[in-house]
């Protein structure tokens, strides 16, 4: 079943189309910090916080979930109002920006901005592991927290949330998150439902790579097929697929698997770093 199309929630805090919502998680000791939902020139809610990071994590997640847009699917002759993004997705990279943040850095907190078409969440500090290898390597940044929020059930030792993010937005077929490095900060922007004429070569370059670096993770075969798949192309497009894996090549993302020799129609294809 394809997922819903992406579109403004049905609430009193609907944002117009060049509004967003900033989650502020100011560093203090007294709690998260302060939550609202900025409009074009003024907030449309505020929403202090009093709880520490971990203690107030369960609540952040669900007032970011609350702000998100929804629709309305009919299952077994019940309505149902399913939110465009998965609940897991936001959790895993709310938490992770929670962890890795600097707090070295003053002047600055972790911020989650709600826009009509994508949601961005960012932290202070550049991050320590290279972007492109986030679902593969970790080194947290605070160890201490990473510990008590591990005890409390909200992240695990062996860091596999981005694999989870990753796996999501593929059974959703949403595009895949952009992790990018900022000035100062580790951004990641994560879209609403697109169609694959509606991504542009960048969108389609990442998602090649992401599905393909997945695939290694889980030592699975990573061919023209399954990215097909992954896209929702029917049998017909395979040569549009090949396309989008060359330009990926030409990006130096990926590389093919020699191990499967030099024939196009088995080939299977690595992360660079594989």
């Amino acid at each position: 079943m394809r997922p819903p199309r992406w579109c403004p929630p049905k609430r009193p805090t609907t944002l117009p189309r060049t509004a967003a919502c900033t989650i502020h998680s100011c560093k203090r000791t007294d709690g998260i910090g302060v939550a609202s939902v900025v409009g074009p020139v003024e907030a449309l809610l505020d929403h202090p916080g009093i709880k520490g990071n971990a203690v107030g994590f369960q609540g952040l997640v669900h007032f970011i979930m609350s702000q998100l847009p929804q629709n309305e699917v009919v299952e077994e002759a019940l309505r149902k109002e399913v939110k465009l993004i998965p609940e897991i997705v936001i959790r895993e990279l709310v938490a992770n920006a929670l962890i890795h943040q600097d707090f070295t850095i003053s002047g600055t907190s972790m911020m989650v901005e709600i826009y009509t078409d994508r949601i961005e969440i960012s932290n202070p500090g550049e991050p320590i592991v290279p972007v492109e290898r986030f679902i593969d390597g970790y080194e947290s940044r605070n160890e201490d927290l990473a510990r008590v929020m591990r005890r409390m059930g909200i992240c695990e030792e062996k860091s596999s949330g981005i694999d989870r993010v990753i796996h999501e937005t593929e059974v959703y077929q949403l595009p895949v998150p952009d992790f990018r490095a900022g000035h100062r900060r580790t951004i990641v922007t994560i879209y609403g439902p697109r169609d694959f004429e509606q991504m542009d070569r960048g969108d389609r370059t990442r998602v090649c790579y992401r599905h393909y670096t997945l695939k290694w993770v889980m030592s699975e075969g990573m061919t023209n097929q399954s990215l097909r798949v992954r896209f929702g192309l029917p049998e017909t497009k395979c040569a549009i697929v090949s396309q989008v894996i060359a330009a990926t090549m030409e990006a130096r993302l990926i590389k093919p698997d020699e191990k499967v020799g030099a024939s196009r129609r088995f080939a299977r294809y690595l992360p660079f770093w594989a």
